[in-house]
C-alpha cells in the first residue's frame, strides 16, 4: 500500500466519491439511516479526504460553527494513521477560521482515539444515529 495522501477536499467536485465513502462506513457498516448521514449540510463545510492509490478511504467534515463530523475511515485502512491526519487538518482549518475550540460527538467506541488527540470529554453519553456518542471538545490556542 502506498502511503496515505490527506487534502482538503471540494465538494462541489468530490460530492459523489464522498458521499459513496461515507454510505459505505455509516450506512452499510453501521446502520446509519441515510436520512440521518445525509443532513444537507455539506455544502457549507469544509472536508479533508484520504486517498490511497487514487481510492477515497477517509473523510471528514468542519462546520462554519467548529464543529467535526462525520469522520470515517473505510475498514481495511483503520489503524494506520489516516484518522489522526485527517482530524489534524480539520483541526488546522478550524483554527485558521479563528474557532477557539472545536467540538465534536464520538462514537463511544471512538472515544480512546480523541483522547489520545487532545480531546477531553464534555458531555455524558447519549444516543445518536442509533450509536452511543459523547460531546469531545478540544481548546485551540489563540492566536
Amino acid at each position: 500500500m502506498n502511503r496515505p495522501a490527506i487534502d482538503i477536499a471540494y465538494w462541489d467536485v468530490e460530492k459523489d466519491e464522498l458521499k459513496k465513502l461515507r454510505t459505505l462506513v455509516f450506512v452499510e457498516e453501521q446502520n446509519v439511516s441515510v436520512a440521518i448521514e445525509d443532513d444537507g449540510l455539506d455544502p457549507v463545510c469544509r472536508h479533508v479526504k484520504a486517498l490511497v492509490d487514487d481510492r477515497y478511504v477517509g473523510t471528514g467534515r468542519l462546520l462554519p460553527s467548529g464543529f467535526i463530523g462525520r469522520m470515517c475511515v473505510l475498514k481495511e485502512y483503520r489503524n494506520q494513521g489516516i484518522g489522526r491526519a485527517m482530524l489534524e487538518m480539520l483541526i488546522q482549518q478550524a483554527d485558521e477560521a479563528g474557532h477557539p475550540q472545536v467540538l465534536l460527538n464520538s462514537q463511544s467506541c471512538a472515544i480512546p482515539f480523541y483522547l489520545k488527540n487532545g480531546f477531553t470529554i464534555d458531555s455524558e453519553e447519549f444516543v445518536e444515529a442509533g450509536i452511543l456518542h459523547q460531546r469531545m471538545l478540544l481548546k485551540l490556542t489563540v492566536n
